[in-house]
C-alpha cells in the first residue's frame, strides 16, 4: 500500500475519533458536565446491547476468533509479568502501576479505532477483544487490588450476561425478530460515540502531579503489549487481519476504568489518574504508528 494511502487511512481513522473527544472536552470546559449517569447507561445498557447484537448474529463465529481471544489474554497477563520488575525501578506500588499497564482502553478507543480502520468486518473481533479485556479486568484486575474479592461476581455484570446470552442465541440458532433486531441495532450504535465523548469530558480532570510515572506508563503500556504480541504470533500463526487487530489492541492506552476502580479501592487514585490520562494523550502519537505498521 502506498504511503499516501496509508497516511490518508490513518487520518480518516484518527480524525473522527479525535473530533468527538475534542467536542466532549470543549463542552465540559464550557459547562461542568457529570457523565456518571451516561457512563452507567453505557456500561449497563448500550454496551451490553452491542455485545448481544454482535454475538447473536448469524454471521458471528466464535470458533474463528478463539485464537485471537486467547492471544489477547496472554497479552494482558504477559504485560503485567513483563512490567512487574519495573515497579521497583520506578518506585511505584504494583497495585497502582500494573492494572493500567494490563487493562487497555479497548472500549472508548479500541472499538471505534478498529471499526474506522478496518470497517464493519472488524466488528466481531473488536467486540471479542473488548469482552476479553473487560472480563479479565473485573476478575483478575479486581483480585490484584483486593485478594478477598470473589471473581464469580463478574458473572453478574450486564456485559457478561449479554455475552452469555448472545453466545446462547448464536449456538442454538435462535432468530431475533426483525423489528426487535432493528431496535437493538439502533441502541447499540449509541455506545461508541458516547464512549468517545465521555473520554473527552474526562480529559478536563488531567492531573500532572505524577507526570513522570504517567510518561513511563504511556511508553511502557504499548511497548510491552506489542512486544508480547510479536513474541506469541509464531505460536498462534494468526491471519494477517487478526494479527493487525491484535497489534492495535496491544498498543492501546490504559482504560479509564482503571481510575474508577482505583478510586473505589482507594489505591492511589490521583496517581492512577495521571497514568491513565497521560497514557491516553500519548496514544495520539502511538496509535498512528501502530496503524502505519499494520496497514
Amino acid at each position: 500500500m502506498e504511503l499516501s494511502i496509508i497516511v490518508e487511512r490513518i487520518f480518516a481513522t484518527i480524525f473522527p475519533m479525535l473530533m468527538i473527544v475534542t467536542i466532549g472536552f470543549v463542552y465540559a470546559r464550557r459547562k461542568p458536565t457529570n457523565m456518571s449517569v451516561a457512563n452507567s447507561l453505557n456500561i449497563d445498557v448500550f454496551i451490553p446491547i452491542l455485545i448481544f447484537s454482535v454475538l447473536s448474529a448469524k454471521s458471528f463465529a466464535f470458533g474463528a476468533l478463539q485464537d485471537l481471544a486467547m492471544a489477547a489474554v496472554i497479552i494482558i497477563i504477559g504485560s503485567g509479568v513483563l512490567l512487574y520488575p519495573v515497579c521497583k525501578l520506578l518506585k511505584v506500588e504494583v497495585k497502582t502501576f500494573l492494572p493500567p499497564m494490563m487493562f487497555s482502553n479497548s472500549g472508548n478507543l479500541g472499538l471505534p479505532l478498529l471499526l474506522l480502520a478496518f470497517g464493519e468486518a472488524a466488528l466481531n473481533a473488536a467486540v471479542v477483544l473488548f469482552i476479553v479485556e473487560m472480563f479479565l479486568h473485573f476478575t483478575l484486575g479486581i483480585y490484584i487490588l483486593d485478594r478477598k474479592t470473589n471473581p464469580l461476581n463478574a458473572l453478574k455484570l450486564p456485559m457478561i450476561l449479554a455475552t452469555l446470552a448472545g453466545l446462547a442465541f448464536s449456538s442454538f440458532n435462535i432468530a431475533i425478530p426483525e423489528n426487535v433486531s432493528t431496535s437493538l441495532d439502533m441502541m447499540a450504535k449509541v455506545c461508541v460515540p458516547l464512549m468517545l465523548f465521555s473520554l473527552g469530558v474526562r480529559m478536563i480532570d488531567i492531573d500532572f502531579s505524577s507526570w513522570k510515572v504517567g510518561i513511563w506508563g504511556a511508553i511502557l503500556a504499548p511497548v510491552s503489549g506489542v512486544l508480547v504480541a510479536l513474541l506469541i504470533q509464531p505460536f498462534f500463526n494468526l491471519s494477517s487481519e487478526h494479527f493487525a487487530y491484535l497489534i492495535v489492541f496491544s498498543a492501546l492506552p490504559p482504560a479509564l476504568l482503571n481510575y474508577m476502580v482505583a478510586e473505589k479501592y482507594n489505591q492511589q487514585p490521583e496517581q492512577v489518574a495521571s497514568i491513565v490520562l497521560i497514557g491516553n494523550i500519548g496514544s495520539l502519537l502511538v496509535l498512528p504508528i501502530a496503524l502505519y505498521f499494520v496497514l
